[in-house]
C-alpha cells in the first residue's frame, strides 16, 4: 500500500492511529489493506490540500446521516472551500493577464493592479 499510495509506511500507521484507515490484517510483519483504502487515501490527500485538519477528516470519515452538528461544520467548510476556489480563480486570472501584459514595469499596470485587488478583496 505504501508503494501504491506513495506514502511512507509510517504515514499509513499514523493514519490508522487517527482512525482514518484500517488494516485488513497482516501478511507476515506487513499490514494488509483492502484495495479501496487507496481511494480513502486519495480522499485524505484531497481534503488535506483543501485545508481540512486530520481531526476534521476523521470526523468526516465516520459521519452518519443523523449527525446534524457535523453536517453544519461540513457546510461551513464547503463555504470556505468555495471562497478559496474563488480566490484561486482570481489569482489565475491575474496571472493570465501578467503573462501577456506589456506594461513596463508590470506591477504598475492598472489592469494588473486591479486584478491583484480582486484577489485580496474577493
Amino acid at each position: 500500500m505504501a508503494r501504491q499510495s506513495g506514502l511512507a509506511a509510517s504515514a499509513l500507521r499514523f493514519y490508522e492511529r487517527k482512525g482514518l484507515i484500517e488494516a485488513d490484517g497482516r501478511n507476515g510483519l506487513r499490514r494488509a489493506y483492502r484495495p479501496e483504502i487507496l481511494e480513502r487515501l486519495a480522499l485524505i490527500a484531497c481534503a488535506r490540500d483543501a485545508g481540512f485538519t486530520l481531526s476534521e477528516i476523521a470526523e468526516f470519515v465516520r459521519a452518519r446521516p443523523s449527525d446534524a452538528r457535523l453536517r453544519e461544520r461540513m457546510a461551513a467548510k464547503e463555504r470556505e472551500v468555495d471562497e478559496r476556489v474563488s480566490q484561486l480563480t482570481r489569482l489565475r486570472d491575474s496571472l493570465r493577464h501578467a503573462v501577456v501584459c506589456e506594461h513596463d514595469p508590470l506591477i504598475e499596470c492598472p489592469d494588473f493592479k486591479q486584478a491583484v485587488r480582486r484577489i485580496t478583496q474577493g
